[in-house]
């Protein structure tokens, strides 16, 4: 019995050994992301692991773990096995706006991650619903009425803090006009919320917004862009529509690893997800999905640009007013 047991052991260690020699990726990947299955992070983790799934040969899936604006999610990958099988399609939301907008975080996003690569940066869209206002056509015509009813109108938010939620934040101080913020959990109830006319208004993510725009179920008066998006080009910025010049309010998607992935995982993935997201057919997605590509997505421009919004972030949110204990 004793002899068996040894055996039995060192056959454990063996394969164990054995496992830890075998070449990354030789088993399935996850992508984490810190909301519902659906939402626009879902549809990206998905689509980039199909595409991964056919380079690397190993299958990929996504494991939604909404909660806390995304902070459940990132902190489940901070404290994952830096081994390459557990990744995090975080956003600006959960690794620039959460720093400032939460009193006390379980991780630090900048020593407590990998940066594997920028996904691609999306604009917010103003959405009115037209059958509840349907003398707003313009965004003029939403700023006045504002102007006439201070305070009296309200808009709907995913969450308290969510990039929605402070683009709406920045359009009021812009425009010297008052709102009332009503949070919901999550972009599926905001946008029942605008379809139902419990609110008044919403700046919603670009690609969940697609569909009722196309459909006619909302109306979409500006994007929070710098430019106009090709995939709606008849909508204008927010900075001609609301005559409020220099007016732009983007946000990220980017893929992390724990710290401490091995160095030659973190170049294999990173090198792996620009080949992808740099290919004519997703690059074409991207867009359709009104997503930009980005020019330089690698590590060191991801650490970069993370450090420039972290800071941008940190004036937005308190100028909001914005906090969540």
């Amino acid at each position: 019995m004793k002899m068996r047991r040894l055996i039995s052991i060192l056959a454990m260690v063996a394969g164990a050994a054995a496992a830890q020699d075998k070449p990354w990726p030789s088993g399935t990947i996850t992508f984490v992301s810190g909301f519902p299955g659906g939402a626009a992070t879902d549809i990206y983790a998905r689509k980039l692991g199909t595409e991964l799934g056919r380079e690397f040969d190993v299958p990929f899936i996504s494991d939604n773990r909404p909660g806390a604006g995304g902070n459940i999610a990132s902190a489940l990958v901070a404290q994952a096995r830096p081994d390459g099988y557990t990744f995090l399609l975080g956003t600006a939301g959960t690794h620039a706006i959460n720093p400032s907008l939460y009193s006390k975080l379980p991780f630090n996003v900048m020593t407590d991650f990998s940066r594997i690569a920028l996904l691609g940066t999306l604009p917010n869209i103003l959405l009115i619903n037209p059958e509840k206002h349907p003398e707003i056509k313009t965004c003029q015509d939403l700023l006045e009425l504002a102007r006439k009813h201070p305070g009296q109108l309200n808009y709907a938010s995913t969450g308290n803090g969510a990039s929605g939620h402070l683009a709406a934040a920045q359009f009021a101080s812009a425009s010297h006009t008052t709102y009332t913020h009503v949070p919901y959990r999550g972009q599926g109830p905001a946008m029942t919320a605008l379809l139902s006319g419990e609110v008044d208004f919403f700046f919603n993510q670009s690609s969940p917004s697609l569909g009722p725009i196309q459909s006619g179920k909302v109306r979409a008066l500006a994007v929070t862009s710098p430019q106009r998006i090709s995939v709606l080009p008849d909508v204008p910025t927010a900075a001609e529509a609301c005559k409020l010049p220099g007016f732009e309010s983007t946000t990220w998607y980017g893929l992390f690893g724990p710290a401490g992935l091995p160095p030659a995982i973190q170049s294999k993935m990173s090198a792996a997800v620009l080949k992808t997201i740099n290919t004519d057919s997703f690059r074409q997605w991207l867009v359709s999905q009104a997503i930009a590509p980005i020019k330089d997505g690698g590590p060191e421009a991801f650490k970069r640009t993370q450090e420039a919004d972290l800071r941008s972030w940190a004036r937005i949110v308190k100028e909001s007013g914005a906090h969540i204990d």
